[in-house]
């Protein structure tokens, strides 16, 4: 005999995607479709990666109802939109792009890429990589400069050293 399940509904209503580079964001919002309509509607637009920009990004991302927002990039180009839309009050998740890569039906473009993101994130087959408390990562980008500024300072001793050994012509 079949029960209910108590189960949640598997679909995030609301989800917007993100592939981010350097100079610009693609950004794909998924929602569920207006009454009468049996599909989802979605849109695709393109975003600077300038704090304007982002920001004029988040705010709209509020304004929709956005449960989360999934982002996948290479390097540090995701920190600044994940801040800020963290600062908005939205719920960025970024995910590594390995995780992403295992599954299949991967497109090439940002485009593509953007909205095939979208898709996976509101089935949930993502999950997101750890990124630390604001506290925690206040702490670590001190502790990284420390770090560089020590090695610094041995280099350029080495330097002096290397200068006052050689001979002088």
């Amino acid at each position: 005999m079949f029960t209910e399940s108590q189960d949640d509904e598997q679909i995030i209503e609301r989800v917007a995607a993100l592939d981010i580079g350097r100079a610009e964001i693609v950004c794909c919002v998924r929602l569920p479709a207006p009454p009468g309509g049996k599909r989802r509607v979605q849109e695709v637009s393109t975003h600077s990666t300038m704090v304007g920009s982002l920001s004029d990004l988040a705010e709209r991302l509020v304004e929709l109802g956005i449960e989360r927002v999934v982002m996948e990039a290479t390097s540090d180009y995701w920190r600044a939109p994940f801040y800020l839309f963290e600062a908005h009050g939205l719920n960025p998740w970024l995910v590594n792009a390995k995780d992403v890569r295992h599954l299949p039906g991967r497109p090439k473009t940002d485009v593509l890429d953007s909205v095939w993101l979208c898709k996976v994130a509101e089935r949930q087959m993502l999950r997101p990589s750890f990124v630390p408390p604001a506290p925690i990562r206040r702490l670590r980008d001190l502790t990284r400069y420390r770090v560089d500024l020590v090695e610094v300072r041995g280099a350029e001793k080495n330097r002096v050293e290397k200068l006052l050994v050689s001979p002088r012509v």
